[in-house]
């Protein structure tokens, strides 16, 4: 007999992370409005209809069949006390098989940054993805120059595994990325050899 899958969410100290829904389009739309100077330097190019109710509905679609269907854990960080949308952080390009990795990809609204709201994020889904969805491996990738981001990653326990020439089109260039990885069974560092 089959059961009902749960819905989605992990919860943490201060947030919910849940996948969007359609209510969330206003909020995120303003976050995304207000934040988009801050934003715009380290993201690909926003679509003419980026901040739109349709571009925002097929953004609810995609995340509910990617929930489904296993392939990424498209969630937004709800502050638990307000349900203030803070941002968001995706675990995407889920492979399974002998790889069992994921891609990790994040964004944070200005008003909210350097707050510890991302790290607890962060945190949260690598243990659900360790814990719950026996990953083994977590990548992330950021722009050379964006040290807090760097400094994030390496906060929430990524390693440094080198660069990527022309890794995506960020702000209409390609761009050099440097890759980070989080390992399941991570003993680098942890000896003298090698």
């Amino acid at each position: 007999m089959l059961r009902p899958r749960r819905k989605m969410r992990i919860d943490t100290d201060r947030m919910v992370l849940r996948p969007p829904i359609h209510a969330d389009w206003r909020p995120w739309a303003a976050l995304r409005r207000e934040s988009r100077g801050f934003l715009e330097p380290w993201e690909p190019i926003w679509a003419t209809d980026h901040l739109g109710r349709k571009s925002f509905t097929n953004r609810v679609y995609w995340a509910q069949r990617s929930v489904t269907g296993g392939t990424a854990v498209p969630l937004f960080l709800c502050r638990r006390e307000d349900e203030q949308l803070l941002g968001a952080i995706t675990l995407d390009n889920i492979r399974r098989g002998p790889a069992q990795a994921g891609t990790l990809g994040y964004w944070i609204g200005e008003s909210f940054a350097r707050q510890g709201y991302m790290r607890e994020a962060i945190t949260a889904v690598v243990h659900h993805a360790f814990q719950r969805m026996d990953l083994s491996r977590i990548e992330a990738a950021c722009l050379p120059e964006n040290v807090p981001s760097r400094a994030l990653l390496e906060h929430c326990g990524f390693k440094y595994e080198g660069v990527a020439q022309s890794y995506l089109q960020i702000n209409g260039r390609w761009r050099t990325h440097v890759l980070y990885a989080a390992l399941r069974a991570d003993r680098r560092g942890k000896t003298d050899v090698g």
